[in-house]
């Protein structure tokens, strides 16, 4: 860094926009965090004075979206962003094999304390959002003015960032119909029996939350003596109308035996409060063995011949698929095959588009789910072409422009002093 950078007081302001100081120590954290995050640090005094103008310059920037948000009452609230920051911080700790090794990492890349770090994070996370909300806002509002891209400019842009895209991942589309494994006509019965008598020990005076640890099949509430939290319309479609419908149970009451596609069920409502409702459960459900499985693996064939021979998509899903468990019918916008579960990678591999196939995937249990899916389309590896390119790139192009011509027009609305003391430096903006 040139002497004068290093000479000069950190407390120096070398920005003023509005009443807000940019000060010397905060444009060198912010050059010292893009250095560290990957950006070829200067190698000479006239580059470290050209990256100074240009970071001072975005955070000039950034700084008048900031307080156009403040302006417009943009909220962020303090709960979104902390739990935001203490994810990352988590995130970034589970890198380290020990707590020593990770506070070391974070001293030498200049983030201090996790504490700090923390901090640093909370800063970072609600400036970002302010900003993207502040985007949003102004374009929801139609303050942003369209701006055209021509064809030459798409193609320059494509031709300035072509030697920086990463490869395009090999993808698919597909459609799927997942298929549960359903349990036969005895264990269904044994499972009811079994509901029924927990309900009647319930009502014989039995703690309710003691009979859902002893006794519950759900392993998210078990342990929880039952409890689902608050519940809104729709968390729970299998008994809605248990919680919310014309059968709604007030406090303290416990429902009779509801029987979902997961099994048998017995409900108490809790507190009940605008569109909400806190419950507990108990589950039981039906024991699901290999003949249980062979069952259904021959199911999943007869589906899959019946959408070769013909049948409708639509048709087979809305008998044959595990909508109660909210599984996805279909990815339809190009999906990379190294990110997919490897249960699909391997079904898919090898086939190509208009191919059907059937395979197993994996739940949280020793019985799986099977498969039925289609693939619609199949993209391979490789460079990204302008064709591929050329919409993405002309939009991010008129957001840029139209963000630009709005800063600009903040800039003349707003006091903005470049204060920046270098031998060479531009002169000081009004």
């Amino acid at each position: 860094m040139p002497a004068q950078s290093q000479s000069a007081a950190l407390d120096e302001i070398v920005a003023v926009v509005g009443d807000q100081p940019i000060t010397r120590y905060e444009l060198k954290e912010q050059i010292f965090r893009m250095v560290q995050g990957g950006m070829p640090a200067p190698t000479s005094d006239s580059a470290q004075r050209a990256l100074e103008w240009q970071v001072l310059g975005e955070m000039v920037d950034d700084e008048l979206m900031l307080q156009k948000g403040k302006e417009l009452k943009v909220q962020v609230p303090d709960a979104e962003v902390a739990s935001a920051a203490d994810k990352q911080l988590r995130e970034t700790r589970l890198k380290f094999p020990t707590e020593a090794e990770f506070r070391t990492a974070l001293a030498q890349a200049g983030m201090g304390t996790p504490e700090e770090y923390r901090t640093y994070l909370v800063e970072q996370y609600r400036k970002s959002a302010l900003r993207e909300r502040t985007m949003k806002k102004l374009r929801e509002e139609n303050k942003l003015v369209q701006v055209n891209v021509t064809n030459a400019e798409v193609e320059a842009e494509f031709q300035r960032a072509r030697p920086f895209m990463p490869s395009r991942p090999a993808a698919v589309t597909f459609r799927q119909i997942v298929i549960a494994v359903q349990p036969g006509t005895k264990a269904k019965e044994a499972a009811r029996a079994r509901a029924e008598s927990l309900l009647a020990e319930i009502k014989h005076g039995s703690e309710f939350e003691r009979v859902a640890k002893r006794e519950s099949m759900d392993p998210q509430s078990k342990d929880l003596g039952g409890d689902m939290g608050w519940i809104r319309r729709g968390d729970q479609p299998q008994f809605e109308r248990w919680l919310f419908g014309p059968y709604a149970l007030p406090p303290g009451q416990v429902s009779p035996v509801i029987e979902t596609p997961f099994g048998y069920h017995i409900v108490r409502v809790e507190r009940v409060q605008a569109g909400e409702v806190k419950a507990r459960q108990i589950l039981i459900a039906p024991r699901l063995d290999s003949t249980d499985v062979a069952r259904t693996a021959r199911l999943a064939d007869s589906v899959a011949a019946l959408w070769r021979a013909g049948a409708p998509f639509d048709t087979l899903a809305k008998k044959y698929h595990d909508y109660a468990s909210k599984e996805e019918t279909a990815l339809l916008s190009p999906f990379p095959r190294d990110s997919l579960p490897p249960s699909y990678q391997a079904g898919f591999a090898g086939k190509k588009a208009g191919d059907i196939v059937t395979f197993t995937i994996p739940t949280s249990t020793d019985i799986p789910k099977f498969v039925v899916a289609r693939l619609e389309t199949i993209e391979e590896g490789g460079a990204y072409t302008l064709a591929d390119m050329r919409e993405r790139i002309r939009s991010d192009l008129a957001q840029r422009a139209a963000l630009r011509r709005f800063i600009d027009t903040l800039k003349k609305q707003t006091y903005v002093s470049m204060r920046l003391a270098t031998s060479d430096a531009a002169p000081t903006k009004p």
